[in-house]
């Protein structure tokens, strides 16, 4: 869907992007990890020429972006930036409403389609007169989400859009986006520091450092099969809970009990269970046997 073919962009002489290569699947999130001045950003700005590469190649879909305008370009594209990116002075039912007005679209179709995100996004209908400023940063996080997806362009790009929030307001966030149906059928590519949003939200990682690609991999890969010692120690700080969020219920022998009493799945992370499980004190041989069962699978994947 996405391919980046030997991108390179400097910065006064000094490369920010050094002759990277990777693709993004159709109907996937890849994520693009790393810490500050790694490329990550650049990387996504060049995907819709918000910044030029100065050389290789980006295609999307096998057209290469530099044959299409950039305003053009960017009609096929969501794009949610930092802090949400909304405009201060609008209010927020003409922040959502500026994609479908450049597109021509007729007052009613751009309100229904808003009422329709409003809801999944579980934002009221109440603040469409009010203005940026007026909101928490949960719920201006939800409106630039919103006014990416109104279009339900085919591409999204999403720079850092979760990095504001605190932890409680990041997670409810996160339990939100994995189930939007809206995002099931496009191509993401998220931009993060976050080593656990990276673990949760991605399909696959794309580890940089200074400039470079250094692996790209599944969470599963990343973290027991690195290619080299940074990789290795870029996730050790994080390693356990790391992989918790990576193990799910199917992958142990003795979980299957823990269906049908507590509504799991199969794919119900390790992690999400034992947070349920731990919140009532009766489900302790449940919460036990759960990490017992973990113990023996991580065993078995470190080996």
């Amino acid at each position: 869907m996405i391919t980046i073919e030997s991108v390179s962009k400097n910065f006064n002489g000094k490369p920010a992007v050094d002759d990277i290569s990777f693709q993004a699947h159709d109907q996937e999130i890849l994520v693009l990890l790393g810490t500050s001045g790694c490329g990550k950003t650049t990387t996504l700005k060049m995907i819709n020429r918000l910044v030029e590469a100065d050389s290789g190649n980006i295609s999307i879909n096998g057209k290469n972006i530099r044959d299409q305008k950039p305003e053009e370009l960017r009609m096929g594209i969501g794009f949610v930036m930092q802090h949400s990116g909304l405009f201060p002075h609008y209010t927020i039912q003409q922040n959502i409403a500026v994609v479908p007005e450049l597109l021509g679209w007729d007052r009613k179709k751009t309100e229904n389609r808003t009422y329709e995100l409003l809801n999944k996004l579980h934002l009221s209908e109440d603040i469409l007169s009010r203005f940026p400023g007026e909101l928490s940063g949960g719920q201006q996080q939800r409106v630039g989400i919103a006014r990416a997806l109104i279009a339900n362009t085919p591409v999204l790009l999403m720079d850092e859009p979760f990095g504001a929030l605190d932890n409680i307001t990041k997670a409810d966030i996160h339990s939100e986006f994995k189930s939007l149906e809206e995002l099931k059928n496009k191509t993401i590519i998220l931009v993060t520091h976050d080593v656990q949003e990276a673990f949760e939200l991605g399909h696959r990682i794309c580890l940089m450092d200074k400039g470079k690609i250094i692996q790209t991999g599944t969470p599963e890969e990343m973290l027991y099969r690195p290619q080299n010692d940074f990789v290795n120690e870029f996730f050790n700080e994080n390693r356990l809970l790391l992989e918790y969020k990576i193990a799910v219920l199917k992958d142990l022998a003795n979980s299957e009990s823990l269906y049908s009493e507590f509504g799991f799945t199969e794919n119900t992370s390790v992690w999400n269970a034992l947070q349920k499980l731990s919140s009532d004190h009766r489900n302790t041989e449940y919460y036990e046997s759960l990490i017992r069962a973990f113990n023996e699978y991580r065993k078995l994947q470190i080996v």
